[in-house]
């Protein structure tokens, strides 16, 4: 019988909008490095994927979302052979005050200009995942390959 199971490394990632801009954090990447995303990070062994977003957002960010959507994953095979999974979610409402962490600092801007900005990964292509444009983005060597809605 053949063996289905891999070793994943999961994520999530969240774009909160009030209505007119998204929240996005400058997230340090190192000492010498910093780019504009959404907030987000790891989910914890044994915590439910939702939950994870809820509590990394308020780690990050200083608020707390409510009812989160599903809007898709990003995903690519490490070098390693593991699959890397980022599930993509929007929220529109939330509680709060707004403060930065560790992990860099949080700001609204407009949805319009937001990859005018220093971006990282790919945010280009998410954004398509977060408009609902796809619902999947996945690596192929150095470039995604999107699955249409």
């Amino acid at each position: 019988m053949m063996n289905r199971k891999e070793q994943v490394t999961l994520t999530n990632m969240c774009m909160i909008t009030d209505g007119t801009s998204v929240l996005v954090q400058n997230k340090r990447l190192d000492d010498d490095s910093s780019g504009i995303t959404f907030p987000g990070g790891h989910v914890e062994p044994h915590e439910p994927i939702t939950d994870s977003v809820i509590r990394e957002v308020w780690e990050e960010t200083g608020l707390t979302i409510e009812h989160p959507t599903l809007v898709g994953i990003k995903e690519w095979m490490e070098e390693d052979g593991d699959r890397y999974i980022v599930f993509l979610y929007v929220a529109e409402r939330f509680t709060g005050t707004l403060h930065a962490s560790h992990e860099g600092e949080v700001f609204w801007t407009p949805l319009e200009t937001l990859l005018q900005q220093p971006c990282i990964w790919h945010m280009d292509h998410m954004l398509k995942v977060f408009t609902q444009q796809y619902s999947e983005l996945f690596l192929v060597g150095d470039h995604y390959v999107p699955v249409l809605k």
